[in-house]
């Protein structure tokens, strides 16, 4: 799984060189903190006597713990069969044992499908869908910036959300913010012929990055899911194969709903990565692996916070350890 900016994005140049352990260990330790409702609310049973008697109880304790935290009945089941099978073999011997064991299988559960994207394609179109209030607009605006300002990316804003004045200003914001062009229309115009002309100029001005942004809606509102599929069916017959990446952002607080939304617009839309927000305001991060069991989709992005480093490259293993571990980084 990506663990920066340089592995999430594949351009095709040399591989990045390795993130300097100061460097991400700062990283984890703000990954650390800004999901400490989710790890407290793990943390209160994990921390205290759970694996010292492993009996019944101990095993149902934990499948509700997970439960609990939105890791999802199925993946809970699995993991928690995995690990008593293992302890009853004698291959985990001690509380400690258990816990790294139960890291590293909260990451396996959490690693699913194609982890990068891809910018080799000239230009490369990312598709930004999602419900309403989910952080759309501003994901948006912090991966332009990341792109601009780390990977040296020439990228183009595509003001695809025709419908709300607010998100047209929003995008314009961070396009200045970022150092990036936008391509808007009226109010009210087709957001298909907004994706349209933004690929148009985006050749003619050798932008490496279109991102297209869209209205937010609710994934039960059949008209509008198939009007986004129109926006994608437009994009596909300007441009050969793209979208090339189409990212749907969730809001984390929402849970399981979430996933439901999630199931719906991937149907729609073909989802291909995942944008987890609001982490910080949960404590049922465990949504993230739900999301990517139940849907074979992989989270890609993960909004900590406000803050422009906030938004991450999602990192398994990183997020396995930020749930379970206690201390320091």
């Amino acid at each position: 799984m990506a663990a920066t900016w340089q592995e999430l994005f594949v351009t095709g140049d040399d591989a990045p060189a390795p993130l300097p352990e100061e460097e991400r260990r700062g990283f984890f330790r703000r990954l650390r903190q800004n999901m400490s409702k989710t790890r407290q609310a793990l943390g209160v049973e994990l921390q205290a006597s759970m694996f010292q008697t492993l009996d019944e109880e101990a095993w149902e304790r934990l499948e509700e713990t997970l439960i609990y935290a939105d890791v999802g009945a199925t993946t809970t089941a699995q993991i928690v069969e995995r690990l008593e099978t293992e302890a009853g073999s004698g291959e985990l011997s001690s509380g400690e044992e258990l816990r790294s064991r139960l890291r590293d299988l909260l990451a396996e559960a959490a690693t699913t499908g194609e982890g990068t994207i891809d910018l080799r394609p000239s230009p490369t179109v990312l598709l930004m869908v999602g419900v309403n209030g989910t952080g759309k607009t501003t994901t948006i605006g912090k991966v332009a910036w990341h792109l601009h300002n780390e990977l040296g990316k020439s990228v183009l804003l595509a003001a695809g959300d025709t419908f709300r004045a607010a998100a047209v200003e929003q995008l314009v914001a961070w396009g200045d913010r970022a150092g990036c062009d936008v391509i808007r229309a009226a109010e009210g115009s087709d957001p298909g012929a907004v994706a349209y002309d933004a690929i148009d100029a985006a050749i003619a001005r050798s932008h490496e990055v279109v991102i297209c942004d869209t209205a937010g809606r609710l994934h039960t509102q059949g008209h509008l899911m198939e009007e986004l599929a129109k926006v994608r069916r437009v994009i596909a017959k300007r441009l050969p194969d793209a979208p090339h990446e189409t990212l749907l952002t969730i809001d984390a607080t929402t849970g399981q709903n979430g996933l439901r939304q999630a199931l719906l617009f991937r149907d729609a839309v073909e989802v291909s990565g995942i944008v987890l927000t609001k982490l910080d305001g949960t404590a049922k991060g465990g949504i993230a692996l739900a999301i990517a069991q139940e849907l074979g989709v992989p989270v890609k992005l993960i909004g900590t916070g406000e803050a422009l480093e906030d938004l991450r490259p999602f990192d398994a293993d990183d997020f396995a350890r930020a749930l379970l571990e206690p201390g320091e980084a």
